[in-house]
């Protein structure tokens, strides 16, 4: 019997009704600080992610959103263990994953695939398109039907590119184009789940649209799952069924879509809806947030609330507290939030992003309406 494979074939993992495709439990990630001279040892740790938990299901699409920085891409990259994990769970079909070896890795590779966020670092420039989009497949010895070239050229035309860029070398490409070669690599080995770090955040907006919507079609009809990190709030709205906030290195609140959107119950996330652009331009009912200072420094994270330093509603519960990720008493939707006083009233509207503040990064955020 040959050891080769096609695509179509199913993916023979043994698993329990209901158990969630993927599921992350406490997930963290340190970076050490080295320092020190003549003898170099560990002066601190960057707290990129810290204490995460979340579960996405076979054919969902999770949104991950925040600030820059806050840890989303490296969250994405420890749930495809380009990152080896701190502490916490990562489980694939129920299989512990988070400290497993290469060997243990390699039967599920295939299954999860990563679109990265820049298109020029992610492609090696010394090999063609073709060979690009190719190399999973011989990694993995996939033959799909037709040959690995007539694949390679139908994944081409799926992103929008031409066939007849097979030979080509990235630097013959636009940041856009590269980023659909990077869709196509990952869509090659017909994966359950794809971490999409950015996907489209190098694309023109005309462009955008296209590959979101075919990312949408691939859901509906291959079952994948995905894992959206993006600044966006309108694409994140638009392609996931439910959405995960972060805020350095810790999620704050998570709901489904038309739950956070409509009643943001974390100050954090309202500041963030609030900051959206709005495309009535006479609305002036709609309520802005101004976010003063700069996020705090993963080294040395505030204590309680890592909010706190710039929330409006802190108090001193919350610097010496952390607020548990919880359902909200009397809640009955799933509407996760950590928040010690979390917000009650719905948003009315999304209203234009608050100009840049000159005030000093200690005082905390204003609402105006």
């Amino acid at each position: 019997m040959s050891a080769e494979k096609t695509l179509s074939e199913p993916a023979a993992t043994a698993t329990a009704p209901g158990t969630p495709l993927l599921e992350v439990s406490g997930l963290t990630k340190h970076f050490p600080v080295m320092g020190g001279f003549p003898f170099r040892r560990q002066v601190g740790a960057v707290q990129a992610v810290d204490d995460v938990s979340f579960s996405v299901a076979a054919g969902e699409s999770l949104g991950l959103v925040g600030e820059s920085g806050c840890g989303k891409s490296t969250t994405g990259r420890l749930i495809t263990r380009l990152y080896e994990p701190t502490a916490g769970s990562v489980k694939y079909l129920g299989q512990e994953i988070a400290h497993a070896s290469r060997k243990e890795l390699a039967p599920i590779r295939s299954e999860i695939q990563m679109i990265f966020q820049d298109p020029y670092s992610s492609l090696n420039p010394r090999h063609t398109v073709g060979t690009i989009i190719t190399g999973p497949m011989e990694i993995n010895n996939i033959n799909p039907a037709g040959g690995r070239e007539a694949r390679v050229k139908e994944l081409l035309e799926i992103v929008g590119l031409n066939p007849e860029h097979y030979n080509r070398f990235p630097h013959e490409f636009s940041g856009g184009q590269r980023q659909r070669i990077g869709v196509a690599r990952a869509l090659a080995l017909n994966p359950k789940l794809i971490v999409a770090d950015e996907p489209v955040s190098a694309l023109d907006v005309s462009i955008q649209a296209q590959v979101v919507n075919l990312l949408q079609k691939l859901q509906r009809e291959l079952g994948i799952a995905f894992v959206f990190i993006a600044h966006d709030l309108s694409i994140v709205r638009h392609f996931s069924q439910r959405v995960a906030v972060m805020y350095l290195g810790k999620i704050v609140e998570i709901a489904d879509r038309e739950s956070l959107y409509a009643r943001p119950r974390h100050p954090y996330t309202h500041a963030l809806l609030s900051a959206a652009p709005d495309a009535d331009p006479d609305n002036v009912s709609a309520e802005r947030i101004r976010l003063v200072g700069d996020v705090p420094s993963p080294l040395n994270p505030p204590s309680g609330c890592r909010f706190r330093t710039r929330c409006w509603k802190a108090q001193d519960k919350c610097a010496t507290e952390e607020p548990p990720l919880v359902q909200i008493t009397g809640s009955t939707d799933g509407h996760l939030t950590a928040c010690h006083f979390p917000e009650e009233k719905d948003v009315v509207a999304a209203a234009p992003a608050a100009p840049a503040s000159a005030e000093l990064p200690e005082q905390r955020a204003t609402k105006t309406l």
